[in-house]
This record gives C-alpha cells, structure tokens and sequence, in this order.
C-alpha cells in the first residue's frame, strides 16, 4: 500500500495526517473558535482521529477547562470514513478518561458501572454482568481475590458479552483486561515518586472495554466477551505476603514472592475463566512489567502469542492505525525461570529477577492457557504520552485501543475458522 513505510511498520501518510489535523484543530483551541471545518487531506477516517484525539484533554475535576472545539468534516467527501475516524478515537478517548481518572474516583465498581452505561447507550445486543466478591469466591479465583483482599475497596469481576454476529452459536473473540484501578504495590511497596500514575494500572481493562465499546458502536458483526478483573493492590495487614502461597482458578499453586507482581495474579484466574466460552482467539491486555517499558518504550506494544494467525492480524492491523505492536517470545526457557519455585507449582517472579522480565511475565500467563490461539499484550511502555505520539497531549494514553478495534474488524471480515 501506499504511504507504508516498511522500517517504521506504519502508514506514514495517515500518521501524517493525523499529526497535522490535531496540531491544527489545537491552534484554533487556543484561538477560542468554537468550530472548526476539517479538509479531509484524502483520508478523512485518519484525519477525524487527529482531529478529536488531538482535541481531548482529562479536565473534568478542574473549575477552569479549556473551550470546547466541535471538529466536523469539511465538505461532504468522505463522512462515512470520517464517522467511523470519530468513533475509533472517541473509543480511544474513552480509555484515556478511565486511565487518567484519579483512583478514588475510578474506583472497581465505578469502572464497571461506565463500561455498562457507555454499552447500553451504543447497542442493545449487549449484557453486562458486574461480578460480586462472591461469585469470584464461587469461582474459586484464589490469586485474584488474594490480591484484592489488601484493600477495603471490594473487587469485581466485570463480564461484558457483546453479540454482533448473526449467529448468537458463533465462537467469540474474548478481551481480558488487566484492572488494577490503584497499584501501590502492595507490602512489596513501589517508590513513593511516580506512583500516583498508578491509578493507570488499569489500562488493560480500559483499552479492551473501550474496544468493545467501539465495536458494539460500530455494529461490527462478531460475538465478543471482555473480562476484567478489577480491583485495588494495597499494603494491609490482611494484603498478601512475600512468600504466600495461593492456589489458581486451574488449581495450581503459585507462590507470591514479589505482591508487585499482581497483574499477572489477576489475569491468571481470568484466562481459566476465558476458556468457557469456545473463543476464537483470547486476547489480554495488560500494564504488566515494568521491563516491558525498558525493553520497548513507548514505540510499540509487546506481543506474546502462540499464534501466527492471531500475530498477522494484530500486526496487519497495528500498521494501519499508527498505533504499532511488536512480537516478543514465548520461549520454554522463561517458564522454566516461573516453575522452578521451592514451595508451589510457580513463582510469581523469574529466579532470575531482573532478566527477560516481560518474557517471564508472559511464560507465567501461559501457564493458565490451553488456547490455541491467545495473545498477551504487555502496555506497560504505551500507558503514558509525554510528546512521544505528536497528537496525544501529555498525559494517559488509552493505547492501543484503536489496534484492538481495527484487529476485531479484520476478524470480522475473516470468516476462516481456526
């Protein structure tokens, strides 16, 4: 295609145009016009996401706001593919307000209460289940209620089941999403400096609910599931201790040498619980490894998966919205540095600690998976923008939301079964 830039692995033209429209549509922010008329540039979906991505801003808890700016569509060539440039930003923007969200405003429960109003607003074929400490007890997810249990904020377990395929029996694509809405790292404490972006350690559940939000908008004709766990990891006198044991929703055990190492706790009961639903890909999102950062900064997305299939969509699709991922391994020799564990089947740290951190994240992910087609996407590095991606402002950054909706697009239209 036109515009790709192979070394970059984007479309060059669309970020372009999505760069240009957004520091345009600022100028005239600050020009306090209240309207503003966007030319299309020849592709007016990617100049619609400049433009209302460009524009947006967390204010809501400020008395002074900036004005408000309407962008519409200048001329009428294009306004399907500028509607739908609409929606995947604002699908985008969504995440970002989850993530930017102090954490005792967005808190577990407040989280799922907006997923459930955004989704009743945007489509009826949709449910909404928001999960009590009971049914997770039910459930027997011990590694994530021994997360939660170190907060007086009560967990939920947020399941949203959004039918978009003609046949209600068609196998669906399931979203598991990482919803931490405050890591302090537990008794294993994180540096006081930096930790109030903590609040974003939800970001996983964000960007995957938001894609489904998105979807269900869009009408895209697929069944998909979103699972959240959500809760809160805090040092109490009741919060796990480094060196408990704790026992998975599959049964094994895994003993918790670092409690900082929670989210891969939490997704482990929710993978076991995405394997009820005959999916046709299982795919979770998750701020999960600090290393992940380290390894790739803010240029891409980590990729774990098993897949080859499921990694040429997520691909195909990353090049198309600028929003880029990246495959990283899954090698046997990570999950030996998980199972060699003196008390339990894993630990939640590699022996190696330091090493290889966001590989034996994910080897200890896949502990928890018999799908034959999941992926595991480590946000950790894309959580924030400082000026990085030119039309985000500083702040969350709801990324790669708009990759997950191009990525159901395209499974949509992939009528191969797997």
């Amino acid at each position: 295609a036109a515009g790709v830039n192979n070394q970059e692995n984007w479309n060059e033209d669309k970020e372009n145009i999505r760069t240009a429209v957004a520091v345009g549509c600022r100028q005239v922010q600050d020009l306090e016009v209240p309207c503003v008329e966007v030319d299309p540039c020849g592709d007016a979906q990617s100049a619609a996401e400049g433009a209302v991505l460009g524009l947006y801003e967390y204010s809501e808890l400020k008395q002074k706001k900036k004005p408000v700016v309407t962008a519409q569509l200048h001329g009428s060539d294009g306004k399907e593919a500028w509607q739908k440039g609409v929606m995947f930003a604002e699908g985008q923007n969504l995440a970002r307000y989850l993530m930017e969200a102090p954490a005792n405003y967005m808190t577990p429960m407040k989280f799922a209460e907006v997923i459930e109003q955004k989704l009743r607003s945007v489509n009826s074929n949709v449910k909404v289940h928001i999960r009590s400490k009971a049914w997770i007890e039910e459930q027997q997810m011990g590694a994530f209620l021994s997360v939660a249990k170190g907060s007086d904020e009560p967990p939920v377990f947020l399941e949203i089941h959004y039918s978009g395929s003609a046949n209600a029996n068609d196998s669906p694509l399931v979203f598991v999403g990482k919803g931490v809405t405050f890591d302090s790292g537990g008794i294993s404490l994180k540096p006081s400096s930096g930790m109030d972006a903590m609040r974003a350690d939800m970001g996983g559940a964000a960007t995957v609910c938001s894609a489904i939000v998105t979807a269900a908008t869009l009408n895209l004709p697929l069944n998909i599931i979103g699972l959240a766990p959500l809760c809160e990891n805090m040092p109490s006198s009741r919060a796990n201790k480094p060196g408990d044991v704790v026992r998975a929703k599959n049964g094994k055990t895994i003993q918790v040498d670092n409690t900082d190492a929670e989210g891969r706790l939490l997704l482990a009961d929710a993978l076991c619980y995405a394997h009820n639903f005959n999916a046709r890909a299982i795919v979770n999102a998750a701020t999960l490894t600090g290393a992940m950062d380290v390894a790739l900064g803010s240029a891409a997305t980590g990729v774990f998966t098993n897949s080859s299939w499921l990694w040429t969509h997520l691909y195909a699709a990353s090049i198309l919205t600028g929003d880029r991922v990246w495959r990283m391994p899954l090698f046997e020799h990570y999950t030996k540095q998980v199972t060699d564990c003196p008390l339990a089947d894993l630990s939640n740290v590699g022996k190696y600690s330091r090493a290889g951190g966001a590989c034996t994240a994910a080897a200890f992910l896949k502990e928890f998976v018999t799908a034959a087609n999941w992926a595991h996407l480590d946000i950790a590095g894309v959580m924030s923008n400082k000026d990085e991606v030119p039309y985000l402002r500083k702040g969350m950054a709801g990324r790669p939301t708009r990759t997950l909706v191009e990525f159901a697009t395209r499974l949509s239209q992939d009528k191969q079964s797997v």
